[in-house]
């Protein structure tokens, strides 16, 4: 079993789940490692099964060293970055950002921001038309005679009623003000 310090971390790494030291662990002639006993695949002559297992070793150690080469590599930019202190979270910031700007300037974006835009001032327009068409509506109604009718029956209801109210307080009759009411004891436990 291999140490978890050992473990690549790195997702996007072929070596997903390897540590970085066991790749001269791997053995390279996967395919030739049989070789006591080679089996030629139907249609294929001695000659021509050797060489794809030539071929097949060669690019299984091209791979390898591919890999030797990426792992290190890998290593080389990270001791890089942390030198100029970026982070995963400074680079994630800084993708964002940059995602945003170029999302700004693209020409799908400019046409919506400027077809809410519009959409924006011709909804203030109507609502403000719509505003004043219903302020001069009720000015009108408030002027019609109706109205007026109303609000001269309202008014007299309303001056009965206090001269019923101040008239009953001279009298020492009427409705006692809240202030003057005597606060209800509360018994409840809260």
């Amino acid at each position: 079993m291999m140490e978890s310090a050992n473990q690549d971390v790195n997702l996007n790494s072929p070596n997903k789940g390897l540590g970085v030291d066991s790749l001269t662990d791997v053995p390279v002639g996967g395919a030739t490692s049989n070789a006591a006993s080679p089996v030629v695949p139907p249609g294929l002559t001695e000659e021509e099964a050797e060489e794809l297992r030539t071929e097949l070793t060669k690019v299984e150690e091209e791979i390898y060293t591919l890999r030797q080469v990426l792992s290190a590599k890998e290593k080389h930019s990270c001791e890089l970055k942390r030198k100029l202190g970026l982070s995963p979270l400074n680079e994630f910031k800084q993708n964002v950002a940059k995602g945003w700007q170029d999302v700004q300037t693209s020409n799908a974006y400019k046409k919506t921001q400027e077809t809410l835009t519009q959409a924006s001032q011709k909804t203030s327009a109507a609502l403000s038309t719509m505003g004043t068409a219903i302020s001069k509506r009720l000015g009108d109604m408030r002027n019609s005679p109706t109205f007026k009718s109303f609000e001269d029956k309202v008014g007299n209801i309303k001056t009965d009623l206090q001269y019923k109210v101040v008239g009953a307080r001279g009298n020492g009759e009427g409705v006692a003000s809240p202030t003057e009411t005597k606060p209800v004891q509360d018994n409840a436990p809260f």
